[in-house]
């Protein structure tokens, strides 16, 4: 494939994921937007390294380790987010002032 369209492809998904964790109210949404944001980021890691030097694997584990870490963050947002939903009985992010108590 050729570079400018994966480029694309990966702005797009940079584009919705921004706009959608600018816009969203649903702690669940910004989430979700948020691993767009990084699969954007982990498609140009994968396309850089496989255009511009094919031997080496720097892109590919950078890629990775950023698998890794938004797994991680999942798995803590989700955790978090269930805790907020059983105490105050929303999701939303404008109604959870976890300082107003």
């Amino acid at each position: 494939m050729m570079l400018e369209y994966i480029l694309v492809l990966s702005a797009y998904l940079l584009s919705m994921g921004i706009y959608g964790l600018i816009t969203s109210r649903n702690m669940i949404r910004a989430l979700m937007c948020l691993e767009l944001i990084l699969n954007a980021v982990n498609l140009n890691f994968i396309t850089f390294s496989d255009f511009f030097d094919s031997r080496q694997l720097k892109g590919d584990i950078f890629s990775i380790f950023v698998i890794g870490i938004a797994a991680a963050e999942a798995a803590i947002g989700l955790a978090i987010v269930s805790s907020i939903h059983r105490n105050r009985k929303s999701t939303r992010i404008n109604q959870s002032n976890l300082l107003n108590k």
